[in-house]
């Protein structure tokens, strides 16, 4: 079967799952929310990054971008929904390749809406703090909110698809993502850095002052997206339905 219809088909099973709509939309209200709520009171203190703290609703908001690819890949492990997949679909690579597709695509497209949306908040609370960031700081921002949201509804589907359980990816990714990063901070040398949530959320920042530029830092984490969804192609290829 050509990949146009079976991206079809994947896009149709995406639309017709409520709780599907609902990470997206929690993840642009709790992200814009955060953002307004940090813009308010954040200018004091000694770090102040006008960039960054507009989009700091992003840690929370991230979650929902995790839960939208758990979710999206995990509703086919229930009533025999896989097995259906790879009877209408035997080239199980395409079926998985039209699967991230219809997981990456909304999740970016809600990012760059989201992105913008928080931006237009923060400023609005940041005042006249946020008049030294140029055009191009901000485009960045919103273009990496959008990137980095879809990379990791992705990192989240591939581990979805690994563990075939989107509770047992999720268990993986929510500590991780909350409590991990915060938890070693700057400390175990530089090797926090390049955790997947803060590297690849350099590129949020106005003048980034790690070892990872703003690209650099996506690209990190794209790899670690890329290594998980290889983990999760392996899975679909070789595991029973």
């Amino acid at each position: 079967m050509p990949f146009t219809p079976v991206l079809h088909a994947e896009w149709l099973k995406i639309r017709t799952l409520r709780a599907l709509y609902g990470a997206l939309v929690a993840l642009f209200a709790v992200t814009t929310a955060f953002s307004a709520i940090a813009a308010t009171g954040s200018t004091s203190d000694p770090g102040f990054d006008p960039l960054f703290t507009a989009f700091l609703g992003i840690g929370p908001g991230q979650i929902a971008a995790v839960a939208f690819g758990a979710l999206a890949v995990s509703s086919e492990f229930t009533g025999g929904g896989l097995r259906l997949a790879f009877t209408a679909v035997p080239q199980r690579g395409r079926w998985y390749a039209a699967k991230l597709t219809g997981v990456a695509v909304p999740a970016f497209l809600t990012g760059l809406v989201t992105g913008a949306a928080s931006l237009v908040v923060a400023r609005a609370g940041l005042g006249s703090a946020a008049d030294g960031l140029t055009a191009g700081q901000q485009l960045r921002g919103v273009a990496g909110c959008g990137l980095y949201l879809a990379l990791m509804a992705l990192l989240a589907a591939g581990l979805t698809a690994l563990l075939r359980s989107a509770v047992g990816a999720l268990s993986i990714l929510v500590p991780l993502l909350l409590v991990v990063s915060f938890v070693l901070g700057t400390s175990a040398g530089g090797l926090p850095e390049y955790l997947p949530d803060r590297a690849g959320q350099v590129v949020l920042h106005a003048r980034p002052d790690g070892s990872l530029g703003p690209w650099s830092g996506l690209a990190v984490t794209a790899l670690w997206t890329a290594a998980v969804v290889a983990a999760g192609a392996w899975s679909v290829r070789r595991r029973d339905a």
